[in-house]
């Protein structure tokens, strides 16, 4: 049976490569390509790569190379209908009736394909002539050139009704042909076809294998009814499925160019010829799912460019929402804003590459732009109001189709959600002192330690620290990166860079406890490993931490320490104090990581059902988490040894 291409094509558009050979070998992303061991020779070195953006694998220990139809016929020995019909179903594509008809209708194709390859040469060639001289103008105003009109093979469509169809058709093309291609105008009340495009600067517009399948005609008189005029869709062109240089576009993303969707022809070419060869644009009209799962295909994080206005505000959310339901671990969208008033070309040639590089630079993330909208309106002044904003957040949530990426947008949604209506005004004390410098007083060091009173970022507290809500300032709204620890594991950590001497007794536990945070996790096994070699004082854990790269993650912990609250935790503390205390927040951390479970668990039933009830429990779970963060020990002669108020029971 002969298959039509347009059918194959089909299901290595539908069906990427990586998907199936990922089901006979285990693959690993590198770059933009896969990698993974021969399925053809064994190997212990990976020499097999798979490229979606190309559609081909190659196997450099056998030489081997092929696309989907290849893999399966060269791993499982079938033939080519049956590797054929096989992927037909995994990619949900019926297998076509084999007939005179269907092959007709492949014969045809080709001839329309042969057809406008006649017509792009010859609005070229009309557009460099004499009759082209308006075109030219047009597009010299616009900074386009000589060069660039090669480049993208602008032609000029004349102001005569006929001209398109009397120099095709003295090539023999016939007018059936023309019309069928959507070159021509014609209908029952139309006596005799016409030209299409007429007195416009032509943009070809080419299919993903740089076949010419359409144009798009800007016009060059302002009392025409539209400024630009696409083909209408035919048997080659569908609009909704293709972008605008989207074929020389796919090759240089896989090169490394960042992918960059805008609005317009002309601010595509300006874009690739300030160097972003990447750029694409929908075919006049807002981007479609095709379109999106496109550029999915050229980078897994594509830039969206808008205007600033209103109507740009308004295009973004429609290609938000549209990209909410197919989010995927790595796969999403990022931002682009341009200065009111501005298009890509405007901005190029006002101030070149650097211009556009300064928006680039400010694009933001998906998350960012949905949180911004959904409060750009909003209003929430009252609990009832809050609860709707917050209702509005949990459906959001649940258009996302892929349960992992849906479990981090709660997340961090939520997050913003309860940093928004925390309190904003905050006194934040005295000042920190840099890096490694305490204050002098008398050696606290363990037993025989010899401690030298220097300790980890020592602070001088203010009379300002009593009323300056430690909660709030220990947030991540003041403390910005350094909340990114969890607060137990930072005292922790900061503790036992104060006092190694604790690991003596409490090695095993401290490498047992659940920490969240990679980093402070780093620094928990070097400390272990520094405590085994030797490093038994604060001033020797020091040197290693400098040693070791760690510095900047050591300042950013004992940032979260307040003397006045986790004194123990500082190099001045008794050691008797010190070992009550350090047992204590044991308990604490473990008890604290246990119910960071239960709050993201609130925190799904919330955001899935924002019931009564489920607010109730999600505001006991953090009743609870606040009243660990505050406690302290509460035993007898507490703080005596360190020189401060006794505490008993």
């Amino acid at each position: 049976m002969r298959f039509p291409p347009s059918f194959l094509d089909e299901i290595r558009q539908r069906l990427p490569l990586s998907e199936v050979v990922g089901k006979r070998v285990q693959l690993k992303k590198q770059g933009r390509e896969w990698r993974g061991l021969s399925p053809f020779n064994a190997e212990k070195t990976p020499s097999f790569y798979v490229n979606d953006q190309k559609g081909f694998y190659h196997c450099f220990s056998s030489s081997k190379h092929g696309d989907q139809f290849d893999f399966l016929m060269e791993t499982e020995g079938l033939a080519f209908p049956e590797a054929v019909e096989r992927l037909a179903n995994m990619a949900g594509v019926p297998m076509p009736v084999s007939s005179r008809e269907e092959e007709a209708k492949e014969v045809r194709r080709k001839t329309l394909h042969e057809v406008m390859e006649l017509a792009a040469k010859y609005y070229e060639a009309m557009l460099q002539g004499r009759a082209g001289a308006k075109g030219r103008g047009y597009l010299a105003d616009r900074g386009l050139g000589p060069a660039t009109q090669a480049r993208f093979r602008l032609g000029y469509a004349l102001p005569e009704r006929f001209a398109l169809k009397e120099a095709l058709g003295a090539r023999g093309i016939p007018v059936e042909d023309m019309v069928e291609a959507g070159l021509l105008i014609a209908a029952e009340d139309i006596p005799v076809p016409y030209d299409r495009f007429r007195d416009r600067v032509m943009f070809p517009i080419h299919d993903l294998r740089g076949r010419v399948v359409a144009f798009g005609g800007r016009a060059l008189e302002k009392d025409v009814p539209a400024k630009y005029l696409n083909s209408p869709e035919t048997p080659l062109f569908h609009k909704g499925s293709l972008l605008y240089n989207g074929f020389s576009a796919r090759a240089a993303a896989h090169k490394g160019a960042p992918v960059i969707a805008v609005e317009g022809y002309v601010d595509v070419i300006a874009m690739v010829e300030a160097g972003f060869p990447a750029a694409v644009a929908p075919l006049g009209t807002a981007l479609t799912e095709e379109q999106l799962a496109l550029l999915w295909k050229m980078a897994p994080e594509p830039l969206l460019l808008f205007d600033g206005d209103k109507a740009g505000r308004r295009a973004a959310w429609r290609a938000l929402d549209l990209a909410l339901p197919h989010l995927k671990p790595g796969v999403s969208l990022t931002f682009g804003t341009l200065p009111d008033g501005q298009d890509p070309d405007d901005l190029i040639r006002a101030g070149r590459r650097e211009a556009m590089e300064g928006v680039l630079a400010q694009a933001r993330p998906l998350a960012e732009v949905l949180w911004n909208r959904e409060l750009e309106n909003a209003t929430y002044d009252t609990p009832e109001r809050r609860a709707a904003l917050e209702a509005r957040i949990g459906e959001i949530i649940r258009l996302i189709a892929d349960e992992t990426v849906r479990k981090h947008y709660r997340a961090d949604l939520m997050e913003r959600f309860r940093a928004l209506f925390a309190p904003a005004s905050v006194s934040t004390g005295g000042q920190r002192r840099p890096f490694g410098e305490g204050r002098k007083g008398p050696g606290r060091g363990g037993p025989g330690r010899g401690g030298s009173g220097k300790g980890w970022a020592d602070r001088t507290p203010s009379p300002r620290d009593a009323v300056a809500g430690e909660g709030l300032r220990r947030s991540a709204l003041i403390q910005g990166a350094a909340s990114a620890v969890p607060r137990n594991e930072a005292l922790l950590l900061f503790a036992l860079m104060n006092h190694p001497w604790l690991l003596d007794r409490s090695a095993e536990d401290v490498a047992e406890l659940p920490f969240l945070n990679k980093d402070s996790d780093r620094l928990r096994q070097m400390l272990l490993t520094a405590h085994l070699e030797g490093c038994e004082d604060a001033p020797s854990v020091a040197a290693r931490i400098e040693a070791e790269g760690l510095a900047d993650l050591a300042r950013r912990l004992a940032a979260q320490a307040v003397p006045r609250h986790d004194w123990p935790a500082f190099a001045e503390a008794a050691p008797a104090d010190v070992e009550l205390w350090w047992h204590q927040r044991l308990v604490l951390h473990r008890r604290a990581h246990a119910l960071s479970k239960d709050i993201k668990e609130a925190e799904k039933r919330l955001a899935e059902e924002p019931d009564e009830l489920n607010w109730a429990r999600f505001l006991d779970v953090q009743r609870q988490l606040a009243a660990l963060d505050g406690t302290e020990a509460l035993v007898e002669g507490f703080g005596a040894a360190s020189g401060r108020p006794g505490r008993s029971m």
